[in-house]
């Protein structure tokens, strides 16, 4: 058993977006993964559905951890790793990536000195690990020099305001549809597969007896409804070549609906067996490019004048906008461009010292 960290290890916790997790720099975690992913858990107070022994906030939405480095690679300037630490099992997920977080790693690294700020504005190159991968320019507010937090953006699903990120990606390196087809048919229902850096599940409200404009409360109460909902995930993972993701929490099945408060599109997300308060950041481009896709089964629901680009994307909360230009003259369509605006705060920066034992078992044993 690791006492790595025993301690304390220095880390910062942000609020990024919709979410919230803590950064490391990678030089201050195990290099040996196991006992990378053993800590975190122990960090974070992993496995307990309360996480009462750590600092995880006992939901998959603050229970995030960024891991920063110098990027390896020209053209960069950070590489960034994303992991989601399961709250109730210890499991440690990179097989997704996470884009409310992503808004956090620019300022990180400003912040620890691996990238210097140069004006006003700094733009950051971040090349993301997790799969996909690819660029991401970050323009973090730096006054001074200095980040700023301070700003007055305000986005859905988030009480109060913050400095204001946006963040613009280039064509994702993954087909959009990794299926092949715009629709798919599991457990008897037509389903869109697409993956615009996350691999997301397009399923209509109708098709599984909802309006999709319940509250995630309900929605995790009906427990007809979650069974029809894993096996569709479970038969789309395979399908969009992700293997067995019964642990896995991709993909991600986003329940789709017309939209009811000015929006485009209105969502519901299981991700994968909770339901978000509101919609990821790379979630929401995966579901706004599948609906621009025609013959998507999202196609017919959205409500978007000819030649707008933007989408608003109705959740739980509020709603998201997202910038998408799809090239549909290419077979199958492509993602040329894609830009969001996340808001982020620095919430405490300081020393985490992780519990000695790794499982209630082991300190019953």
């Amino acid at each position: 058993m690791t006492q790595f960290g025993i301690d304390g290890v220095a880390s910062m916790m942000m609020r990024g977006g919709t979410s919230k997790g803590l950064y490391f720099l990678r030089a201050d975690l195990p290099p040996d993964e196991a006992e990378r992913d053993d800590f975190l858990l122990r960090v974070m107070g992993s496995p307990d559905d309360r996480q009462i022994d750590g600092l995880g906030g006992a939901h998959p939405l603050t229970s995030k951890v960024a891991i920063v480095a110098v990027s390896t690679e020209a053209g960069f300037d950070v590489d960034y790793l994303f992991l989601q630490v399961q709250v109730d099992k210890p499991l440690v997920s990179s097989n997704q990536t996470c884009g409310n977080l992503l808004a956090g790693v620019g300022p990180f690294a400003i912040e620890r000195g691996i990238v210097a700020a140069t004006g006003d504005t700094t733009d950051v190159r971040i090349r993301t690990l997790n799969p996909p991968g690819g660029l991401t320019i970050a323009r973090v507010p730096t006054p001074g020099l200095r980040v700023d937090y301070s700003g007055e953006a305000i986005i859905s699903g988030v009480p109060f305001p913050a400095a204001a990120i946006p963040l613009e990606s280039p064509t994702p390196e993954v087909p959009l549809l990794p299926t092949g087809t715009a629709r798919d048919t599991f457990e008897g229902i037509e389903v869109t597969c697409v993956n615009a850096g996350m691999p997301v599940v397009l399923v209509r409200a109708d098709a599984v007896g909802i309006t999709g404009l319940e509250s995630p409360a309900d929605l995790e109460a009906n427990e007809t409804l979650k069974r029809i909902i894993e096996g569709i995930r479970l038969l789309a993972g395979s399908a969009m070549g992700l293997g067995d993701v019964t642990d896995d929490t991709v993909p991600k099945i986003s329940i789709i609906a017309a939209p009811t408060k000015g929006g485009n599109l209105s969502t519901r997300t299981f991700i994968p067996h909770r339901v978000h308060t509101s919609i990821g950041v790379v979630g929401a481009i995966s579901v706004a490019a599948g609906a621009l896709i025609p013959g998507s089964v999202a196609a017919e629901l959205l409500e978007l004048p000819d030649g707008e680009t933007r989408v608003r994307i109705e959740h739980p909360t509020g709603f998201f906008d997202v910038d998408v230009e799809l090239d549909t003259a290419t077979t199958p369509p492509i993602v040329r461009r894609s830009a969001v605006v996340r808001t982020v705060r620095k919430l405490f920066d300081g020393l985490v010292w992780p519990r000695t034992t790794t499982t209630t078992e082991e300190r019953n044993d």
